[in-house]
């Protein structure tokens, strides 16, 4: 096989033994250089370990690399259990992270571990989970980081050099292979050069019609089209219902190949899925996190048969996901970045154009910004497209769980951990002694609240350490015999319950069944006294409140009710009320893990799991059927 520059140089690297990072624009081709580890490894009898920050990039790597290395994939991500004691081992940065901690003997036969995405160590919600996964890497394994282009790149490997006294190389590569020509539609008009948005003096509204015709008359097809709304993602397709893109050939062609699908994946009578129909035989479609999983594959599917020539979409199908087009659409540069909705970042922002330009098929992507000169001035503009990426910065915020699995192997020597971080190495001396100072108030809870006593982790402790994320809410419901006490009912709904975010003006079910509502009320007050000692200790974020909106949904779905009348329980997208009860299960199988939990609790959990992770919701028969 014939490597570009980047990836013969970071392959020359890893073939001396060293680890190494890339920094390179997505669709560059850095997933060649983790299939070179993968092929050595299996010739070699050694173990890998790739790791992807979200589940659905997961499950795309597992269906890639089981079409080219078979038997030798797995597939570990909470949901899906698939191989696994392969050789080559898929799974979520959480379960790798969850192993080091919990079960390190079992990464022993690793040699490699693969950290797709490795930016998102900069993620406020999940980063923390990178970081301790690089802080505790186990001696004997090599990395392999592959990044977006992050300006500090440097400054990150030898953070990574310096805790664990192995050379760390760094590899960049500027250019893509296929490189990318921008263009604005501004006053509904396409410009080509950003310096000619300032000439218009129109006040004409940017039209759809306008842009999608401009792009059929220059061999702009197919195209992704990114929203950051899931609803305007729906309308938007609607409003092109009007376009044809598809011959007679090619419409009958697509139809047959949805129907298919629909067929293998059992969404034949989903009405989601009809509701498509009439878009697919046009060559439209649109995808968000809202949609059911199966559906969102079906469209995938779709894309990479080249039938579907515009495609609406949020911005996870520019994560990692190889669905590449001629053409990238933005329908703005705004969007919602966890509590506000602000300017896009140049990172996120070349994520999701990083799209346009096929490989070995264009000569160049063509990526368009839809600009409205009234919200968004021209500088602003320059800035997210011409501008320098953001720096990655650290987001450690050290879980309760993480906290115990340390202290109950390095007892008080855990706070010598802390300089070991990222945080540490990138921040002033204030900022690490307010680090530190958070990590001795949660430390100080945990032995107020008797999760630590003499030294020792409590059964509560013991309890908490495998429950990432929710440990205090659930193990508090444990300590007080609430959990075993619960029903298969119960503990679906509390699972439910402490997974749950809702969205801004979601509402809780009416009617709601007395057991549930003492559930509720006793889940409150325990979360209460919890917040009531971190607000003492001055610890923020808060612990997450249970929110008890799926309960009806979910009480539902365990009585064997349909998931079509399951839904009408709830106002949340039938997407959503999958991952949640996905998520659920997860959360059940960490607390069966528990090595305290008695064999009572454990056979109600192994129960409500079963019923949970029926028909829709079992991702891992989607992953087989698929």
């Amino acid at each position: 096989m014939i490597y570009d520059r980047f990836q013969q140089e970071a392959i020359d690297h890893i073939n001396c033994g060293h680890s190494v990072i890339v920094s390179a624009p997505t669709g560059a081709g850095k997933t060649a250089i983790a299939e070179h580890i993968i092929n050595d490894a299996i010739a070699n009898n050694l173990g890998v370990i790739y790791t992807a920050p979200i589940k659905a990039l997961s499950n795309q790597k597992f269906r890639d690399f089981q079409g080219k290395f078979q038997d030798n994939i797995g597939i570990l991500t909470g949901d899906v259990s698939i191989n696994p004691h392969a050789p080559v081992l898929i799974m979520t940065t959480e379960i790798f992270r969850n192993k080091i901690l919990d079960e390190p003997q079992s990464l022993d036969k690793y040699s490699w571990v693969i950290f797709d995405e490795i930016h998102y160590i900069d993620n406020p919600e999940r980063g923390t989970v990178w970081e301790e996964s690089l802080i505790f890497l186990p001696k004997h394994m090599h990395l392999l980081g592959l990044s977006a282009t992050i300006p500090n790149i440097e400054q990150f490997a030898k953070w990574i050099e310096s805790i664990h006294d192995k050379s760390v190389k760094v590899v960049i590569e500027e250019k893509r292979p296929v490189p990318l020509h921008f263009l604005f539609q501004c006053q509904n008009e396409i410009i080509d050069k950003i310096e000619h948005l300032k000439r218009i003096r129109s006040s004409k509204p940017n039209r759809l019609n306008t842009l999608i015709d401009y792009l059929r008359n220059n061999d702009g097809l197919p195209a992704i089209y990114f929203v950051f709304s899931r609803k305007r993602a729906e309308e938007l397709a609607q409003e092109l219902y009007g376009f044809k893109f598809l011959d007679a050939k090619e419409s009958r062609a697509i139809t047959q190949l949805y129907e298919d699908l629909l067929v293998r994946f059992d969404l034949k009578n989903e009405e989601s899925a009809q509701a498509l129909y009439p878009l697919v035989q046009r060559g439209i479609a649109y995808h968000h996190a809202g949609m059911l999983p199966t559906l969102k594959e079906v469209i995938e599917r779709l894309f990479t048969s080249r039938l579907l020539k515009v495609i609406f979409t949020t911005e996870t199908f520019a994560l990692g996901i190889n669905m590449p087009s001629r053409s990238v659409m933005f329908d703005g540069l705004r969007k919602f970045y966890g509590t506000y909705v602000r300017n896009l970042k140049t990172r996120d922002f070349y994520q999701m154009a990083g799209r346009a330009g096929r490989r070995g098929i264009d000569k160049e992507g063509f990526v368009y910004t839809r600009v409205n000169t009234q919200r968004m001035t021209l500088e602003e503009v320059r800035r997210i497209i011409f501008g320098k990426p953001e720096e990655v910065k650290s987001q450690l915020n050290t879980s309760y769980a993480t906290m115990l699995n340390l202290y109950e192997k390095y007892r008080e020597d855990l706070f010598k951990i802390y300089p070991l971080s990222l945080h540490y190495f990138q921040s002033r001396k204030n900022e690490q002694k307010q680090a530190l100072n958070l990590l001795e108030a949660k430390l100080r809870l945990l032995k107020e609240a008797n999760y630590i006593h003499d030294g020792k982790l409590t059964e509560k402790g013991k309890f908490a350490k495998t429950v990432y994320g929710h440990e205090l809410v659930l193990a508090e419901l444990y300590d007080q015999n609430i959990l075993e006490q619960l029903d298969e009912f119960g503990l679906g709904i509390v699972a439910a319950a402490v997974v749950f975010d809702p969205r801004k003006n979601q509402r809780m079910p009416l009617h709601i069944s007395k057991s549930t509502q003492h559930l509720k009320r006793t889940c409150e007050e325990v979360y209460d006294m919890i917040k009531a000692k971190e607000r003492r200790y001055k610890i923020y974020p808060f612990s997450k409140l249970p929110y008890f909106h799926l309960c009806s949904c979910m009480e539902a779905w365990l009585r064997g009710t349909n998931f079509e009348k399951t839904l009408q329980m709830t106002d949340c997208d039938e997407g959503e009320v999958v991952r949640y009860f996905r998520m659920s299960v997860q959360v059940l199988r960490e607390i069966a893990q528990a090595p305290i939990a008695s064999y009572l609790l454990k056979d109600k959990i192994k129960e409500t799991i079963r019923v949970i992770n029926r028909d829709i919701v079992d991702a891992e028969k989607q992953l087989r059927e698929g």
